[in-house]
């Protein structure tokens, strides 16, 4: 029979309602503050690991640090003792979270309740999350459908499990290297199935793994087990989402061939970037270079080069390809080949007498040399024209996707004169500023309180500016003479004055 449990004496610990490789989560009562929480709890037989243990700690303190509507947010830290044996006890850690209702997307997708409109609002809300994390040097590196809720009453995202790495292979195929858990086979970015250092970009890939998912049913890449997932997701290409979902547009494709190259460098830079790609696409609008090099690459063209050359010379030279589909049905081929089965060369042609003929001419065989010439003249102003308008449409559609994005507004630097170290850190984050830590020697501040910034408070910067932050490491320690000895009370009040002490009574 289970017995009720209290953590620190504060913390109830309820019933189990998830269970993952390294931790398992409890429903939870704040005695103190009367509120529902989650707590979650290093498994006992990985506790005993002083690996695990120092992770697990290290890894909550940084989380607790981000405070974004959109991840799931820590309250507290702290560990207690399990019995671990006949004579002895483990010290298990744990992690006070903030209790989340609603379901995962794992849930929605295996239920088929998620629409195409709703894959881009929960992918939006994931990148914010993602941007805010990134900003604080935090990289997830398990997003999948798994760890991410929707809150259905709040209408918000909810991701989880940040920083949190799988310790053991389950069900879902968790990848590992040297021991060391990478992430989740179908969501591996191609670095972390090589083994490579991992950054904001490969959240990015694992958040597009994410997205295809949501718009199809399925991850983008499927095997039999985890080593087969992993190598596709290092070698191949992963099919077109429309192709799977016909409902996806052209545009979401582009973004997710974007978000799915191979190179991370080639991907989106940052959530911001994907996210703006997002939104363009639900609009109809595709990545521009995506769209390009999908258009270069086709392989449904069999027709020879020098072929191909012949047929495209006059078109690719004066833009008036546009003719083959006159109106006036003046321009038709001769025959539909050249009698050996070979196609007809575009630009073989002969003129049709019954077509109405522009400018009042007469058809080619009764023209003279100057109505030819004005005929010429006609069609090379009219190629001309329609040029120059589609150049000036093009080029006014070029500036108006790729405008600069609006200045940022600069935010000044807050006080934080006499909070401690973790206030301080906490308001400068929440200021958008990248805070670096310098310890000083202080006589009057306490040591761990802050003494200020540089530059200072009110001073206007840049968001993600870093920012010096001076915290004192309490007064300096001074060495009192060995010769006070044998001196007056007098003299040695005045030694002790000269190297900074007081010299009080007694002292």
């Amino acid at each position: 029979m289970n017995t009720q449990r209290v953590l620190n004496g504060r913390y109830e610990l309820g019933e189990l309602i998830g269970r993952g490789g390294m931790a398992d989560v409890h429903r939870g009562v704040d005695t103190r503050l009367g509120r529902t929480v989650a707590i979650k709890l290093l498994r006992p037989d990985l506790a005993r690991d002083p690996q695990f243990q120092a992770r697990f700690k290290r890894e909550a303190q940084a989380v607790a640090a981000l405070n974004h509507p959109s991840i799931v947010a820590i309250y507290d830290t702290g560990d207690h003792a399990v019995p671990g044996g006949p004579e002895d006890t483990v010290r298990v850690p744990y992690i006070v979270m903030e209790f989340v209702s609603g379901k995962t997307l794992r849930d929605l997708i295996r239920a088929k309740e998620v629409s195409i409109g709703h894959a881009i609002d929960f992918t939006l809300g994931v990148l914010s999350a993602l941007e805010y994390s990134h900003r604080a040097g935090i990289v997830h590196r398990d997003i999948k459908p798994a760890n991410v809720m929707f809150c259905e009453d709040s209408d918000t995202i909810k991701v989880m499990d940040f920083g949190i790495a799988r310790a053991m292979a389950d069900s879902s195929a968790t990848m590992t290297q040297t021991q060391a858990v990478v992430g989740t086979a179908q969501y591996l970015s191609p670095e972390q199935a090589r083994g490579e250092t991992v950054d904001a970009r490969s959240d990015l890939y694992s958040a597009a793994c994410l997205l295809y998912e949501m718009l199809t049913g399925r991850p983008p890449f499927i095997g039999d087990s985890p080593v087969s997932v992993a190598y596709q997701h290092v070698r191949e290409i992963p099919e077109p989402a429309s192709s799977l979902n016909h409902d996806v547009s052209e545009a979401l494709d582009s973004v997710l061939a974007k978000a799915l190259q191979k190179n991370r460098a080639d991907r989106f830079q940052d959530a911001a970037a994907f996210q703006r790609a997002l939104r363009a696409a639900r609009n109809g609008i595709p990545v521009p270079d995506v769209a390009a090099a999908e258009a270069s690459t086709e392989p449904h063209n069999t027709v020879p080069a020098a072929e191909r050359t012949a047929q495209a010379a006059p078109y690719s030279v004066t833009g008036a390809s546009f003719l083959d589909d006159s109106p006036s049905g003046r321009l038709r081929p001769v025959h539909d080949t050249l009698g050996d089965d070979r196609p007809i060369p575009a630009q073989v042609y002969e003129s049709s007498e019954a077509s109405e003929l522009p400018l009042g001419l007469p058809p080619e065989r009764d023209r003279t040399p100057r109505q030819k010439s004005r005929r010429r003249t006609w069609i090379a102003t009219l190629v001309i024209f329609t040029l120059l308008v589609l150049a000036g449409g093009g080029l006014w559609l070029y500036n108006m996707m790729n405008q600069p994005p609006p200045p940022v507004a600069k935010i000044q630097v807050p006080s934080v004169s006499a909070l401690t170290e973790s206030e301080a850190l906490q308001r400068l984050y929440n200021a958008r500023l990248s805070p670096q830590i310098n310890r000083l020697r202080h006589d009057t501040v306490t040591k761990g309180t802050a003494i200020g910034t540089v530059p200072a408070a009110g001073t206007s910067m840049e968001p993600d500016s870093k920012v010096t932050l001076n915290i004192s490491d309490g007064p300096s320690a001074v060495k009192i003479p060995n010769d006070l000895p044998g001196r007056t009370e007098a003299a040695a009040r005045d030694v002790l004055r000269q190297i900074g002490l007081a010299g009080a009574p007694g002292t």
